[in-house]
């Protein structure tokens, strides 16, 4: 990666610093908890799927009764490998008969605890396997098929119905997407279960659920053999069931999931606990799966001003790079996100989205930058937002970012129709097209607009990083540093799912996803 910005490489090597300091204190905070959600993953991993007749989750079942019992911050893995071991059921039949009350989930007696944690580590030793199979999958395929150009084209669809989504995806690939994304139906994020089964109906996208996961897999396997490339599918790993995502995404392979540390904090009221305890895990699948992970710097943009805040976005994006790698995360499947989302009418806009651009694919030249489309300054005016689509489209392909969100011209007035998609590929395609090797004849004139300004975010963005370094991320959070949302550290949705953990907590899933990444974390 050039230095075309003539960045300070002392500033950025301290940025990460503070920023290893801040992810150290949350990484270890997670490791001391665990969750409903982390134990549901466990359940989930370890080979429990389906629902009881009333449409709830058996991993909801299982884990709840635990919770109830005062017994989460032991695990769920020995005492539900004890009650198959008890009944000699298997998985899928203990938590029928868990759920059923037909079986009871104690804590097996010392002299049963040996056989119930070989048969744990069994179970989530199969996951693993079937994990590594999705992972040899997606990189046979991609040797076999190649992926086109980069950026990849990001295409939304969100229908409701996951067969016209798959329809819908189609369309998209014979246009040239690359990459797939099936936005979840509006507030499951706040659901602290996941709907089982294919959906046909939803509010504002489709239900994630493991069946739709596999559907929407199997349709872009086929468009991919169609179209001679591999088409990545990408959909939602946060919300209150932020690691069980990361569990069916891993088992249905899914190659790009959306994963932040701060979004469901401050943009759905989750709470931070909950939240930063959940994604630790979640992003530990993801490393072992070989998912690359999106983050959400670019909706900080949508309530902050752009210009004022773009070092808001960057400390953000230093913070979930050092999280990311503290969890077993590669550069590679970092998608660190931004976003265009200056005011289109402000002198020397495009300048600025240039410098902020390039300075987020400097500092991070290994990882696949996830650029945003702007949204904030859309009007309903399709003309004009084309013409704003086009610049974004042009900053993109001249900064070299690696997973480009598409945007469209109808942005504000509707959910995008399959032809707005249509014709949103066409431009990003014609541009990227035209400017093919722009970045590589253009330089920046030295101590000019460009350089001062990416200079400027790079030095506000260390002050940020050393405030939150000296607070702490829970205090910063509360006084509402990032994206101007405060947020209490015993506020908001989910904390009664948070369990510090026992002294004799076991958790072999973990275990496992530590080996597969070479991790040994905070323990």
């Amino acid at each position: 990666m050039r230095n075309l910005l003539d960045l300070d490489p002392t500033v950025i090597e301290e940025c990460r610093r503070l920023a290893a300091e801040i992810a150290r204190e949350v990484t270890g905070f997670a490791r001391a908890r665990t969750t409903t959600s982390i134990e549901r993953a466990t359940l989930r991993w370890m080979g429990v799927e389906g629902a009881d007749p009333e449409g709830v989750p058996l991993v909801n079942r299982v884990v709840e009764e635990a919770r109830q019992a005062g017994a989460l911050g032991l695990g769920i893995a020995i005492p539900f490998a004890g009650a198959m071991v008890r009944s000699g059921l298997s998985p899928q039949e203990a938590a029928q008969a868990i759920a059923d009350g037909r079986l009871s989930l104690d804590r097996p007696p010392e002299s049963l605890v040996p056989k119930c944690r070989s048969l744990a580590r069994d179970l989530a030793e199969a996951g693993a396997r079937r994990v590594q199979e999705t992972v040899r999958q997606r990189e046979q395929l991609i040797r076999d098929l190649g992926e086109g150009p980069h950026p990849l084209l990001y295409v939304i669809v969100a229908s409701g119905n996951i067969y016209e989504d798959t329809l819908q995806a189609k369309v998209c690939v014979q246009a040239g997407a690359q990459v797939i994304a099936v936005i979840r139906s509006t507030a499951q994020s706040l659901l602290d279960y996941i709907p089982e089964g294919a959906t046909t109906e939803g509010y504002g996208g489709t239900y994630a659920t493991q069946m739709n996961f596999r559907i929407m897999r199997q349709a872009l396997d086929e468009a991919s053999r169609t179209h001679g490339r591999y088409v990545r599918l990408c959909n939602y790993a946060s919300g209150l069931c932020m690691p069980e995502m990361s569990a069916l995404g891993a088992l249905e392979r899914l190659d790009v999931m959306l994963n932040d540390a701060l979004y469901g904090i401050l943009f759905r009221d989750i709470n931070m606990q909950r939240t930063l305890t959940d994604q630790a895990f979640s992003r530990r699948i993801s490393a072992a799966a070989g998912i690359i992970i999106n983050t959400g710097e670019d909706n900080y943009l949508t309530t902050a001003d752009a210009f004022e805040a773009g070092h808001t976005v960057l400390a953000s994006e230093f913070i979930n790079e050092q999280i990311g790698l503290r969890c077993g995360l590669r550069p590679e499947q970092l998608g660190l996100g931004h976003a265009m989302q200056m005011n289109p009418w402000q002198e020397d806009m495009l300048l600025w989205e240039i410098a902020q651009a390039q300075l987020v694919r400097e500092v991070f030249p290994r990882s696949p930058i996830k650029y945003m489309p702007p949204t904030r300054y859309m009007t309903g005016d399709i003309f004009r937002g084309h013409v704003q689509d086009a610049l974004f489209n042009l900053v993109s392909v001249w900064t070299g970012q690696g997973i480009h969100l598409l945007g469209m011209m109808t942005e504000a007035m509707h959910t995008p129709h399959v032809h707005d998609r249509v014709l949103a590929l066409e431009s990003a395609r014609m541009i990227q097209q035209a400017a093919r090797h722009l970045e590589e004849e253009v330089r920046f004139q030295p101590d000019g607009r460009i350089q001062r300004r990416a200079r400027e975010v790079l030095d506000r963005a260390e002050a940020l990083l050393r405030q939150v370094r000296d607070r702490g991320l829970f205090q910063a959070l509360a006084e509402g540093v990032f994206a101007d949302i405060p947020r209490s550290p015993e506020g908001g949705r989910g904390l009664d799912g948070v369990a510090l953990r026992e002294p004799d907590y076991e958790n072999p899933v973990e275990e496992v996803l530590d080996r597969m990444t070479d991790q040994e974390g905070d323990r």
